[in-house]
């Protein structure tokens, strides 16, 4: 990726501060100001630069045709996510933590060697531990979902916000097969009330076909998907608000539940 002008710094920096302060930007000052996909993601760079911290993976987002079409887009998206924002479930979140945040419910692959843009979805099967996971994406522009333009989800990290995982499983252990992982099933509840029900094959067909997107379009930036690097691949469903409360959410194929625990401090 090319050097950030000095526009695109100084939005990393709004955005950064933001990030910081928790005081939401308008989207409407801003929706000039990244003309294309391929500035927003050199400002999406600077952004994670300016956070100094360790990438711990990424996020990929519009998924599905229904997300796309919301945000007038024909491909995925990801955002680079730092470390300390994959938390290990049980988890418990204060909302004070996040701005704006939804939930989604996710497969959430962990790198156990570098992936590269040669591999097929094979070598992804069998080079990925999964596990099941609840992400809880987040925005620095207020008013964000489902309105926020593509280029400024983009820059904005994809509006990354924190990454719930549970138990690490080798993806060829836990599927037998490629085709199988699509056919996973989940049901997400809050308060022990069930909130959404969903496929894997939401998710570009397959997750692991969301898994190879992102590593093709890391490829074409210079980057990789690094050893213990995690990927939370897309949500199965539309994503309802993050509310104080206890949610869970149960999956089939032996992958397990989920637990988070949300409080209004």
């Amino acid at each position: 990726m090319t050097t950030a002008t000095v526009t695109e710094t100084e939005f990393a920096q709004k955005l950064f501060d933001a990030y910081q302060t928790q005081h939401a930007l308008n989207p409407t000052d801003f929706k000039d100001v990244v003309v294309d996909e391929e500035m927003a993601y050199r400002v999406q760079a600077k952004l994670t630069d300016l956070k100094q911290q360790p990438v711990g993976g990424y996020k990929v987002s519009l998924t599905s045709a229904e997300t796309q079409k919301m945000f007038n887009a024909h491909t995925p998206l990801y955002g680079a996510q730092v470390a300390d924002h994959f938390l290990a479930a049980p988890a418990s979140v204060r909302l004070s933590q996040l701005m704006a945040p939804l939930v989604e419910v996710e497969l959430v692959f962990k790198a156990k060697e570098a992936l590269t843009a040669t591999d097929s979805l094979t070598d992804l099967w069998r080079k990925t531990t999964v596990a099941p996971g609840l992400e809880l994406p987040d925005s620095r522009f207020s008013d964000w979902f489902p309105s926020l333009p593509k280029n400024l989800v983009v820059a904005d990290a994809a509006v990354g916000g924190l990454v719930v995982y549970g138990e690490e499983v080798a993806t060829s252990q836990r599927f037998k097969s490629v085709g199988a992982v699509a056919t996973v099933n989940c049901r997400l509840t809050h308060d022990g009330v069930e909130v959404k029900t969903g496929v894997a094959s939401e998710v570009l067909g397959n997750p692991l076909k969301s898994l190879h997107w992102l590593v093709g379009k890391l490829a074409e930036q210079g980057k990789v998907v690094g050893a213990g690097q995690r990927v939370s691949s897309g949500t199965f469903v539309l994503p309802p608000s993050l509310t104080a409360g206890q949610w869970e959410v149960s999956f089939d194929q032996q992958l397990g539940n989920v637990a988070l625990v949300v409080t209004n401090e």
